[in-house]
């Protein structure tokens, strides 16, 4: 049977621990938009939250407020994909073109003058902020995606349709080791071993860490810490040693210079406080379920900083495609299952809410383009 090309395939979310993959009218191709065939999307931590929300997508019965867009809408804002249509207007890339998607959506995406935060350089700080996949019009879970010219940027002819889909949460870690003002030959303790945290111990490498020490509990994600280059793993549970006291036998009686919090927990908190030497940084990259206790008196007492990153900017974006380019970031191993968009819910969702540790990161792959069919064995 032919395939009716004026319907895709898209996974949305229509409310709480509801997903469906549904058949939707194919968007129209606006004067500064490109349309993307998806080759993969990565599930990201904040899909799973949306599935037990919604969160940051729209409440039931409301409307996002920059774009409009109301429930259900399309997930997946992890996305590579190839160019098939480029508006009018667009110039930047054309069609043929594999690239990677920077999902952000601001106020310039949608015609309105930019708030101070954008008007700075600063649009992962932009307080009416949404994304494609989370309350925009579109979403990489589907067999393609329109998005503006703007958010769309090459990849180099080294970097794969699978490493693409990776572009997004390494910006965040880039973003992330960068806004925390690391330095090479300091030292530092990323705590979580998920893959935000393997992807900060992954560009603290490439940026020159002295000693890189992970703690992490389950044995797979430890594993992996090990195999991207982290100088210690450490098992807060079930080592023997603790993880102050293997930090200053490694970096010495102060701690490290930087710890970064991918976990969100309390504990994780207080040992990134603990362990962070005089005038050291925490740096919290987690989203938090819940508030946290701290005691400001820890930090003044001995001038540490307490601050946090969100998201990633252009730079980050293009910074971690030429560290791909040039095979500084190698980033494949990090994928650990490949699903197919109709059975995204039980072989994707489902696996990864058990919290079994058995994947890393998980890509979509709506396998409804010939390009998108070979690409990697799915399960």
């Amino acid at each position: 049977m032919a395939l009716d090309t004026h319907h895709i395939t898209a996974l949305r979310l229509y409310g709480h621990r509801d997903i469906r993959v549904d058949r939707v009218l194919q968007q129209t191709c606006g004067d500064d938009d490109v349309r993307v065939d998806v080759a993969y999307c990565g599930i990201c931590g904040s899909d799973l939250h949306e599935f037990h929300g919604p969160v940051l997508c729209p409440q039931p019965g409301k409307q996002e407020p920059l774009t409009g867009c109301s429930l259900p809408v399309t997930l997946g804002h992890e996305i590579s994909g190839t160019i098939s249509e480029i508006g009018r207007n667009v110039s930047n890339v054309q069609v043929g073109d594999r690239v990677a998607v920077n999902p952000a959506i601001v106020e310039s995406t949608v015609g309105l003058a930019p708030c101070a935060d954008c008007d700075q350089g600063f649009p992962n700080s932009c307080a009416r902020a949404t994304c494609y996949g989370l309350g925009g019009p579109s979403g990489g879970f589907a067999d393609e995606v329109v998005v503006k010219s703007n958010n769309v940027y090459k990849l180099p002819e080294s970097v794969s349709f699978l490493e693409g889909a990776l572009t997004e949460p390494l910006a965040v870690a880039w973003h992330s080791v960068r806004t925390a003002q690391f330095q090479p030959g300091q030292d530092a303790l990323v705590l979580g071993a998920g893959p935000i945290g393997l992807a900060i111990l992954q560009v603290l490498r490439v940026r020159g860490a002295r000693n890189i020490i992970v703690t992490d509990i389950i044995h797979r994600r430890q594993e992996a810490a090990r195999s991207f280059g982290a100088s210690t793993v450490i098992d807060p549970l079930h080592d023997q040693v603790g993880v102050l006291e293997v930090i200053q036998e490694i970096c010495g009686q102060d701690g490290v210079d930087i710890a970064f919090d991918t976990s969100g927990l309390q504990s994780t908190l207080d040992t990134a406080i603990t362990c962070t030497k005089s005038r050291g940084t925490i740096f919290n990259v987690a989203i938090h379920e819940k508030p946290l206790l701290v005691n400001p008196t820890q930090l003044s007492l001995r001038e540490k900083t307490f601050r946090g990153g969100n998201g990633y900017t252009e730079e980050d974006f293009r910074s971690v495609l030429g560290a791909m380019a040039t095979g500084d970031l190698r980033v494949r191993s990090m994928v650990t299952a490949v699903v197919p968009l109709q059975q995204v819910k039980e072989k994707g969702f489902e696996p990864l809410l058990s919290k079994g540790g058995q994947h890393i990161k998980v890509l979509v792959q709506p396998g409804s383009k010939p390009h998108t069919r070979t690409l990697l064995p799915v399960l």
